[in-house]
């Protein structure tokens, strides 16, 4: 499907800085008219041929520049159940990497320069949300230690308790991330999401982005989702443990039961920065503008420093020399 505007016959998209849909060509809002595919071999608005990859749920032409969202990857078995529209347009997300980045003295001189950052795309990441009810229940051993000094000996007494814990605790909505193109590191880095922001998913959200429907299932990639959700509840329990010098644990049990998931699609920026042969990745979260990723090294920059450096001590010695001449 793509998304006309009734005015003027433009692709209509939706723009995050606006929080509506928007015409770039008449700038019209909220105009838009939808117009479905039959196909995901052509281009609904020009005919063109386009190749999309196994996964693609929405890309843009090659030729006319319209972003076409594909019905059969958003309907049936594929639909997304929520979809955290972007909130961070292009501009701010270009504005995220320049604050996260330009201090960066040792970077190559074109990593954010304009050209190289027109390459950015935003993409809705495919996502699933579980939810998890746990009983964990904890049996361990704890000390208190106590020291004082009578006359010139010191004294330690140390207590031992028996340390019992029942927690129950709720884990709702823990992602994890469907695509097989996306490293799950640099996903897991962009949490936090605020999901209070989930909406039930509109096509319209996705027109001016990219998209993929999951890669993989719910079940394949549960192990992750469990595994986050042992690791939160420790710390939880944890938190729960203080006040002892130290514990021992004896038994530690996790129960966790599930009561659902969700498919949803997460907005991020993407922008890939080739340099010297190699492809660099960053992110920015598409909701929050947190920046991912690690910038390359020019050794250019670094020797030129180290020249300059040498240069200016040099400088300096001459002084001194001079100085102690004279005197």
């Amino acid at each position: 499907m793509i998304f006309k505007c009734k005015n003027c016959g433009g692709n209509a998209v939706y723009e995050p800085g606006r929080k509506m849909m928007y015409c770039p060509h008449c700038e019209s809002l909220d105009s838009e008219d939808i117009v479905p595919d039959n196909t995901m071999t052509e281009c609904v608005n020009c005919g063109a041929p386009i190749n999309i990859g196994e996964y693609t749920s929405a890309s843009k032409c090659a030729h006319c520049g319209s972003y076409i969202v594909f019905n059969e990857r958003v309907e049936g078995t594929y639909e997304p159940h929520l979809i955290l529209p972007f909130k961070v347009n292009k501009d701010m997300a270009v504005e995220a990497m320049n604050k996260e980045f330009r201090k960066r003295t040792f970077m190559p001189s074109s990593f954010l320069s304009e050209k190289s950052l027109e390459g950015m795309n935003g993409m809705y990441v495919p996502f699933w949300l579980y939810d998890y009810q746990a009983n964990y229940d904890f049996a361990g051993t704890g000390t208190k230690v106590r020291t004082w000094r009578s006359g010139d000996t010191e004294y330690t007494e140390t207590s031992y308790y028996d340390v019992e814990r029942h927690m129950k605790a709720g884990f709702d909505r823990v992602p994890v991330d469907a695509s097989l193109a996306m490293g799950d590191g640099e996903m897991d880095l962009m949490e936090p999401y605020a999901y209070a922001d989930l909406e039930g998913f509109n096509p319209k959200y996705m027109s001016g982005f990219f998209g993929e429907v999951y890669n993989q299932s719910a079940q394949e990639l549960e192990g992750r989702a469990k595994e986050k959700v042992r690791e939160a509840s420790d710390k939880l329990m944890q938190q729960s443990l203080g006040g002892y010098s130290s514990i021992t644990p004896r038994s530690k049990n996790l129960n966790l039961q599930s009561e659902g998931t969700n498919f949803a699609l997460m907005p991020v920026w993407m922008y890939m920065y080739q340099y010297k042969g190699k492809t660099y990745h960053f992110h920015v979260n598409g909701q929050t503008g947190k920046v991912v990723g690690k910038t390359p090294v020019s050794k250019e920059k670094v020797l030129a420093y180290g020249l300059s450096a040498m240069v200016y001590v040099s400088a300096i010695v001459s002084l001194a020399i001079a100085i102690l001449e004279v005197l």
